[in-house]
């Protein structure tokens, strides 16, 4: 029998893939976006959450999201190889192409990158071409530098002659589009957050001009160039900006400078002639704050005082006008960007100085009499207010707050320091408070608030001005705002009445002003203004 074998079966052939195979995998970037959207509708439930904190934390969101997306790109889309590189490849491409076009130059207030061309460049009047710390006259043609000016009054020094941002006049205009700021003078200035001191028609500020940090000084009405003083150092930081961040104090025919990298220097105010210079850091051993030294040198009597920070028996400093040389040395606080603040507490002439603890120093004495804590891991900036004979009000940013201290002697003599009430609706970050008529009134993370000083009741928060500067001029606030904006506002418990405003620079403005008399003097890292502000007629 012959037997008959059944053909081989052709082999299988595979089929192409189906449409749902290759279908893209869609559903993992919904959940990663949905997830990012639910953490971000989180932050704002977050109670007493600072601005500045909730804009790290949406950072910290949109780079993880970033980052899962790409991760979802790569493996779980089912794109073809070709298209999953190809997006990657254009992601890729276009980060490079920002960072070459752009770079940051600083956050805001609440630390929001603030991007600018890297071809941009800066122009300003030219200094001499002397180098080193050696001061150039640049024009003599007045009769005295000094020489006082009709409606100017000084401004000698950080927040005005009584370093607590009240001046007791004019008495401006309140309608700026009826009577506006007349306009004397603007142009270019080296970076700092420096403000102007002013005596007589010489205007003083600190700027940072390539390697150079510099003290500048220009006529109060005109803007020229008057004589400067170069240094060369350099302090910058991408989130903290460059250059100097002091306010000059003029006294005594002498100007006294605090650079950012620690050179304290006394000059001539008449011709910037350099009388002495040391560095506080290596002179009382200690280092460089991390966002620069801010402290605006205090002069007191015979003494020029500053806060070097530290630990050795030198977190503040006296030394003599004249010659520079060391007078005492008191505290073991830290870094501090507050400066120092003299009051009077219980009878007794004091030093106060918001550091790592408000601290009261002996005027005299450098002696630190009494100490009160405060929470750290953030900048201490606000100066204190004086709300009494024995009472202080203290605040800082960063989801902080604010509080009001006793300070007096108990039964045995001993200084003490009592907590009387403690708000979070007081947060000042840059700003420094005003307390009037026994409110206190202030930017609270960047909005206008007031305040109840006697009990720390909470009034009102209005008027987004971002993280500017206050002046109390007669009975009215003078709001520097963060963007630039100059805004008048009557203070009332009852909430904002914000009487006139005007723009004077186009950029964030983080210096404080100055109000020398009627002329109305702003600058920011890029430039500088100078307004001669209505006055209301008797």
């Amino acid at each position: 029998m012959t037997s008959t074998s059944q053909p081989p079966e052709p082999a299988a052939t595979p089929s192409p893939p189906t449409a749902a195979a290759r279908r893209v995998r869609w559903w993992p970037a919904l959940v990663i976006l949905a997830l990012a959207l639910l953490v971000y509708a989180a932050l704002w439930f977050i109670p007493h959450l600072s601005q500045q904190h909730f804009n790290l934390h949406v950072a910290q969101v949109v780079i993880g999201t970033s980052l899962l997306l790409v991760l979802w790109l790569l493996l779980f889309s089912r794109l073809r190889w070709q298209r999953r590189l190809l997006c990657l490849g254009v992601i890729v491409l276009s980060l490079a192409a920002v960072a070459a076009l752009f770079r940051i130059r600083g956050v805001t207030g609440n630390l929001v990158p603030i991007l600018e061309p890297r071809w941009a460049r800066r122009e300003f009047q030219q200094l001499s071409s002397s180098a080193g710390a050696k001061a150039t006259l640049a024009a003599r043609s007045d009769a005295a530098l000094a020489t006082a000016i009709p409606g100017a009054a000084d401004f000698p020094q950080f927040l005005g002659p009584t370093r607590d941002t009240k001046l007791p006049g004019p008495r401006l205009a309140t309608n700026w589009t009826v009577q506006p700021p007349a306009l004397l003078w603007r142009q270019p200035v080296g970076a700092a957050w420096s403000g102007f001191a002013v005596a007589g028609s010489v205007a003083v500020t600190q700027e940072q001009r390539g390697e150079d940090e510099c003290v500048v000084a220009y006529h109060l009405t005109t803007g020229r160039l008057l004589w400067s003083h170069t240094a060369r150092t350099r302090y910058f930081t991408t989130l903290a900006g460059e250059g100097p961040r002091a306010t000059p104090t003029l006294a005594r025919g002498r100007v006294f400078t605090q650079g950012a990298t620690g050179i304290l220097s006394c000059l001539e105010l008449e011709t910037g002639q350099l009388r002495w210079s040391l560095n506080i850091f290596t002179n009382n051993q200690t280092r460089m704050p991390g966002w620069g030294q801010a402290c605006s040198p205090l002069v007191l009597g015979d003494w020029v005082i500053v806060a070097p920070g530290g630990h050795h028996d030198r977190s503040l400093v006296a030394y003599r006008v004249d010659d520079g040389s060391f007078v005492w040395g008191a505290g073991k606080e830290g870094d501090t960007y507050s400066s120092p603040m003299p009051v009077t507490l219980g009878g007794v002439r004091q030093i106060v100085l918001f550091a790592d603890r408000l601290v009261g120093h002996d005027a005299a004495t450098g002696k630190p009499l009494w100490k009160h804590p405060w929470p750290g891991g953030h900048p201490h900036i606000c100066m204190p207010v004086v709300a009494s004979d024995s009472e202080l009000i203290v605040s800082s940013g960063y989801g902080t707050g604010s509080a009001r201290v006793r300070v007096e002697r108990d039964a045995e003599g001993n200084w003490q320091a009592k907590q009387l009430w403690r708000s979070n609706r007081m947060k000042a970050k840059f700003t420094n408070l005003v307390l009037h008529r026994g409110f206190l009134y202030g930017l609270d993370d960047g909005i206008m608030a007031c305040l109840d000083a006697a009990n720390g009741e909470f009034k009102w928060k209005d008027g987004k001005y971002g993280h500017g500067q206050v002046l109390l001029v007669d009975e009215l606030l003078l709001v520097m705002a963060e963007d630039g904006t100059v805004v008048l506002v009557d203070p009332s418990p009852d909430g904002l009445h914000e009487l006139t405003r005007f723009t004077a620079l186009h950029d964030k403005t983080w210096n404080p002003p100055a109000l020398a008399g009627e002329y109305f003097l702003a600058r920011n890292d890029k430039e500088a203004v100078c307004f001669r502000l209505p006055v209301r007629t008797p």
